[in-house]
């Protein structure tokens, strides 16, 4: 067999390695086979570790802060507000966490990595967030036909504090939340807190504007829902990840469209799309054309180069096969996996 040089992305500069094309593993005779190999880097553990730590210490002390006078105050918004604020702590850490071990090397038995750690921390957070939301509805609810006496002013002055919390923490990842979907998922979350914390400071000013006690737990019910809204899409994104769907943003469609229109190619089947992590996704898929020679155009190369430059697409496996082994692969109808 001839080869044909794969290419191994590395999204940094400088980085550059090959592929190779040698025998294959699906039906009769002889098949090309070759990688390409991409790495989305999530926030640097040496560079983005410190706001990681001050961000998720600073909102840790003011989780304790909100819990501690909301209970004085008698105020449940304040203690939804101070469950979202948990939820951050938890997800700062948990993505950090799964960023920093997303750069293990992969063992013998996590061939892949460690990079779906993101995934499930995602999972996690979300899941504790409903759960807690849920908690807070239900106490809300009953707020309506047991009122309790609430400090205003206690409100108030606490979930202003919560303003400068979330929305100084969002600054510290609004560098780099351009270039970096983990980052850019911190800065935004952050940043609808400090939102959500505004809403609490003027729910304390109408209760001591009206003396309305009902306006507290109808506060702490909008947030709840602020909070499912925004939870409800990454639990599913990440169930969906976990299994194995095809990535949002990545259109299969046009995917297999992409393949067979490259030289040569006259059929694409086995084409499978799934994440490697939050940041990374992978795919194989066997492509079907006259026999590759020595001397002939890169084109597994070319299809490896092409999915990680249109789709993002940075961990490709593709299989090269003659028309006449691809009608024995076992692999080609839709429905085989």
């Amino acid at each position: 067999m001839g080869h044909d040089h794969g290419e191994h992305g590395h999204q940094g500069p400088g980085h550059q390695g090959t592929g190779h094309q040698g025998p294959g593993h699906h039906g009769p005779g002889h098949h090309g086979h070759s990688h390409g190999h991409g790495h989305a880097h999530g926030p640097d553990p040496a560079q983005g570790g410190a706001r990681f730590a001050l961000s998720a210490g600073a909102n840790a002390l003011f989780v304790v802060l909100q819990v501690g006078f909301g209970l004085l105050a008698g105020s449940v918004a304040l203690l939804a507000d101070a469950l979202h604020n948990a939820g951050d702590v938890l997800g700062l850490l948990l993505s950090w966490g799964a960023a920093s071990m997303g750069r293990w090397r992969p063992t013998t038995l996590h061939t892949y990595g460690y990079g779906r750690s993101s995934i499930l921390a995602a999972l996690v957070n979300a899941m504790v967030l409903l759960l807690g939301a849920g908690a807070i509805a239900v106490e809300a609810v009953q707020r309506f036909w047991h009122p309790s006496e609430v400090a205003g002013g206690i409100v108030m002055a606490v979930a202003a504090a919560g303003i400068v919390v979330n929305g100084g923490t969002a600054l510290l990842f609004l560098r780099g939340s351009k270039d970096d979907l983990n980052v850019r998922a911190a800065f935004l979350h952050l940043a609808s807190d400090a939102l959500v914390s505004l809403g609490v400071v003027v729910a304390g000013g109408l209760v001591l504007w009206t003396g309305a006690r009902w306006i507290d737990p109808v506060t702490s019910l909008l947030i709840v829902a602020v909070i499912t809204a925004g939870t409800w899409g990454v639990l599913r994104q990440s169930v969906e990840l976990a299994m194995d769907a095809v990535p949002r943003g990545v259109d299969r469609g046009a995917v297999e469209e992409a393949l067979a229109g490259l030289p040569g190619v006259v059929e694409v089947h086995d084409l499978h799309i799934w994440a490697l992590s939050t940041t990374q996704v992978a795919l194989t898929a066997h492509l079907v054309g006259p026999p590759l020679r020595k001397d002939g155009p890169g084109v597994v190369a070319e299809a490896c180069a092409m999915l990680r430059e249109r789709f993002g697409i940075d961990h490709a496996t593709l299989q090269w096969e003659a028309p006449e082994d691809a009608a024995s692969c076992r692999l080609r109808p839709a429905e085989m996996v």
